[in-house]
């Protein structure tokens, strides 16, 4: 009984862990190339971005099926990206940490967004007050930067650079979803 004891808090350290990780690369103090490269954990964090995504989606009243669909897509387009990327500049080994990196860094900030919006819009309101969007726009801000910031280190740039490459990505997702699911 007491191994079972043992593994669990071990699990849960592990996880606490990994969690204060992507935190703390939220804040820009670390880089993806400090995760192991494990397709196990980029499935996980790809797992728990779907959910957030979808939760997010959820909650602004897109719908569970249809905001599901979104974060898919969105998610396939960025690994797809980056895998095209990486192969092209022969740097495919950086995938596993580099996409887990996107989909741990999306979950967490999704589930900031999740949380703000419970707080700011509780009981479902339709009026977003201006606090409320101004807290929006700095999140999505704080998570283009967040890329950059991990582009910046997967491909060996200046932020620069790497900010620049996630406001083209966030442009061209927020208007490819967009044409796709106005009309839904």
């Amino acid at each position: 009984m007491s191994a079972e004891i043992s593994r669990r808090i071990l699990g849960r350290q592990r996880l606490l862990r990994l969690v204060q990780f992507f935190f703390e690369l939220c804040l820009l103090r670390r880089a993806p190339q400090d995760l192991p490269a494990s397709p196990a954990l980029l499935g996980v964090t790809l797992a728990v971005n779907l959910l957030m995504g979808t939760t997010l989606a959820t909650a602004i009243g897109i719908g569970p099926g249809l905001g599901f669909v979104e974060s898919l897509l969105d998610a396939a387009i960025a690994l797809g990206l980056l895998y095209a990327a990486l192969h092209l500049l022969d740097r495919l080994p950086r995938f596993q940490q580099s996409g887990t990196a996107l989909m741990g860094s999306g979950a967490l900030l999704g589930l900031v967004a999740s949380v703000l919006l419970g707080l700011l819009a509780p009981g479902g309101n339709e009026q977003t007050p201006g606090g409320a969007v101004l807290l929006f726009a700095a999140l999505v801000v704080w998570s283009i930067l967040v890329m950059g910031h991990i582009l910046r280190h997967t491909f060996e740039i200046r932020l620069g650079q790497g900010v620049g490459i996630a406001v083209l990505y966030t442009f061209l997702i927020y208007s490819l979803l967009g044409g796709l699911f106005s009309g839904a």
